[in-house]
């Protein structure tokens, strides 16, 4: 799962936000050091992750990619069902989406303390450029795809894969559906939220190279 998702299976406060979406981040960063709530939101998005790459729908997509892609089949999947997620929001959350975008930017924002430099960077940029509220048009997803290719450091096919996704569009789509209420029941019963403190003020919080 992308960004949205990772969010999408937070609570809704800025450590459990923070965490979920530091799992991505946490090259460098001492788990130790980090309030329980940002802690519980790792563990959170680590399960997330875990579930994913082990469902046998997903499993199953993935011969479907050429070999030029298959090594990043999980990738292009995980942009492709923020895609979906967003197309399909009213189906499985109450909140409406842009109400949804704006707390989280406003409580990934409050978290920029804890965070890492890439990943205060990467969260103003999320903000500033609105990558939430963008995942509705497809086209956007192979740009996204696009901009990864750019940032990988070793000789590869991967730029253009967002033509490969078009051609699977309709099964992709039906896996999410399967996958993602999936998803939601299997973090509601983990529960791996539901006893982390999150009440730690990021005015307590060390400061941690702040920009």
């Amino acid at each position: 799962m992308n960004y949205l998702a990772h969010l999408s299976l937070a609570r809704a406060h800025p450590e459990s936000l923070t965490g979920n979406l530091m799992g991505d981040f946490m090259k460098g960063v001492d788990m130790a050091t980090l309030p329980p709530g940002i802690q519980a939101g790792v563990h959170n998005h680590r399960a997330v992750d875990r579930f994913t790459d082990r469902h046998p729908a997903v499993l199953a997509l993935k011969p479907l990619f050429s070999a030029p892609y298959r090594r990043f089949a999980g990738i292009m999947l995980d942009v492709s069902f923020d895609h979906f997620l967003t197309r399909h929001w009213n189906r499985f959350h109450a909140v409406p989406q842009d109400d949804f975008i704006r707390q989280c930017y406003a409580g990934l924002l409050t978290g920029l303390p804890w965070m890492p430099a890439n990943m205060q960077q990467a969260v103003r940029r999320m903000v500033a450029d609105d990558w939430l509220g963008t995942c509705e048009d497809f086209t956007r997803v192979g740009m996204t795809l696009d901009r990864i290719a750019g940032r990988i450091r070793f000789p590869n096919a991967f730029a253009g894969s967002g033509q490969v996704l078009v051609h699977h569009r309709e099964r992709i789509e039906a896996v999410f559906l399967e996958l993602y209420p999936a998803l939601q029941q299997h973090v509601g019963e983990l529960g791996l939220e539901d006893s982390g403190s999150c009440l730690t003020s990021p005015a307590d919080s060390p400061d941690q190279s702040r920009p």
